[in-house]
């Protein structure tokens, strides 16, 4: 045989060789491949996830509806046995301590921020309690605001319901201090 002749099949074996064996693979990876339907599992969560947005959302409505509580544990502090309703009495001696000033019950204007005629425009749309204040939407504190005219569009109440939640709770000390952070009521 010619040296040529033996060179070139060097060559075209490996090479057909390697052809073929491309073809092969590819064909038993093509055979084995199978379609995996998952429709069924996706809608079954699909399904789950609207029924759990819609619990979500009963449980949000039933949370703003409801008074606040407080759990009450059992003696051994184990679980929870009911839900009582909480009371935060008023103490002018704790508020006078910590404010630095005689506070009246549900005086609006121990709110920074707030003065006797904004006091006058919120009493004029039924929040007459620092109660009914924490439970204002900043929204519609700035209604309330806008009501009033354009001398108030200067206030800002984005924190008088959270001023007015800590002294419905009798949280006189944490007031004062926040209040004495801040410069005039604002975050």
């Amino acid at each position: 045989m010619e040296s040529g002749n033996i060179n070139m099949m060097c060559w075209l074996i490996p090479l057909l060789v390697g052809v073929i064996c491309g073809i092969l693979g590819y064909l038993l990876g093509k055979s084995n491949t199978k379609v995996i339907d998952n429709s069924d599992e996706l809608k079954r969560c699909n399904d789950d996830n609207s029924r759990l947005r819609a619990q979500l959302e009963a449980c949000k409505q039933q949370l703003i509806t409801m008074p606040e509580t407080k759990e009450v544990s059992s003696s051994l502090g184990a679980t929870p046995m009911a839900a009582v309703p909480i009371l935060v009495p008023f103490d002018a001696a704790a508020a006078k301590a910590a404010i630095g000033k005689t506070v009246k019950e549900n005086d609006l204007k121990v709110v920074e921020g707030i003065g006797p005629k904004i006091e006058g425009l919120f009493h004029a749309e039924g929040i007459k309690t620092w109660k009914d204040l924490s439970e204002t939407s900043v929204a519609r504190c700035q209604e309330v605001l806008k009501g009033g005219g354009d001398r108030y569009k200067i206030h800002d109440p984005a924190s008088w319901p959270m001023q007015a939640k800590m002294c419905y709770e009798g949280k006189w000390t944490e007031l004062a201090r926040w209040q004495d952070e801040h410069d005039h009521g604002k975050l």
